[in-house]
């Protein structure tokens, strides 16, 4: 472990007081990073105060209309030596100090390629959302192969570079991630490693938090995109269902409401998974949309101009 490298790499666009305490955090880990790679979104939203004082961090300035989820990430990847990458967003933060450590420890197996972190709610968070947190990041972790297609369908793909670590040799052999996409390119990648005979570990114990309250219309863009990048990638996701987890989640989030007695959310429920839903179906279809109607779905316009 100890002549093990491991690299940081965190694309940024217009970061808060909240990237200053998740480089501090990631510093002060049980096993800390090599060096820590932030990927900025324009230069003049950018502040230096953020990284005063902290060693072996670098900044890289790129444009916005340079910006791509897959292309920005693999990109910032072949600029790095570590053994070991692990991608982060800037609002999500290291829950302790073991986070780092616990994301490693599921490499031991030579099989696992891709290890993700178990997302908690900021203290902020509203119920639907904190439940959301809970449904996808549960308590216990578990190593993920081809044989749990079955029984987990898509969620065996299921992988988050909010924070997300990757052994580098596999990552290379397979290419890295998709050069030009318009979201979700840590599944898509996830999925390749799955079907070309690799694992994926979720480490319930490497802790951040990360949680957004969505509104029903951003949820409906999000989901847009992800429909888009599934359409997009029917090697990696023709051949496992999607739809039937997300109604699995709103049941058993309906369930939740009634038990903790706020049966008054649940309109808010039926509303954002219906923006949800319509999100994710014309994502599928958005080859049969017309351009000014994807224009208007997407929460990445970038991508297609």
């Amino acid at each position: 472990m100890p002549d093990t490298k491991i690299d940081v790499i965190i694309p940024v666009y217009r970061p808060g007081k909240e990237l200053r305490s998740l480089l501090v955090k990631l510093q002060k880990q049980t096993l800390p990073p090599a060096r820590i790679l932030l990927v900025n979104t324009k230069k003049k939203f950018f502040d230096e105060n953020c990284v005063k004082g902290l060693s072996d961090i670098e900044v890289v300035h790129i444009t916005k209309e340079e910006f791509d989820h897959g292309g920005t990430r693999h990109m910032a990847a072949s600029m790095m030596q570590g053994d070991f990458l692990l991608f982060m967003t800037q609002d999500a933060v290291p829950a302790d100090d073991r986070l780092i450590g616990e994301l490693y420890r599921p490499f031991a197996d030579e099989r696992v390629c891709a290890s993700y972190a178990r997302q908690l709610p900021a203290p902020d968070c509203g119920v639907l959302e904190e439940y959301t947190r809970s449904f996808n990041y549960g308590t216990k972790s578990r190593i993920k192969t081809a044989e749990d297609l079955p029984e987990l369908g898509i969620k065996t793909f299921f992988c988050s570079n909010v924070c997300a670590m990757y052994r580098r040799s596999a990552y290379e052999e397979l290419g890295g991630f998709p050069r030009h996409t318009i979201f979700n390119e840590d599944m898509i990648f996830a999925g390749r490693l799955i079907q070309n005979g690799c694992a994926v570990a979720y480490c319930a114990k490497a802790q951040v938090i990360h949680s957004h309250n969505y509104s029903g219309g951003q949820q409906f863009h999000r989901n847009f995109d992800l429909g888009v990048s599934q359409a997009q990638y029917p090697d990696v996701f023709g051949t496992v269902k999607s739809e039937s987890e997300g109604i699995r989640m709103v049941k058993q989030t309906a369930a939740y409401l009634i038990k903790r007695k706020k049966p008054y959310l649940l309109p808010k429920l039926v509303w954002q998974s219906g923006c949800k839903f319509l999100g994710y179906r014309l994502g599928k279809n958005y080859r049969k949309l017309p351009k000014k109607l994807i224009d208007r779905c997407t929460m990445n316009k970038e991508y297609w101009r």
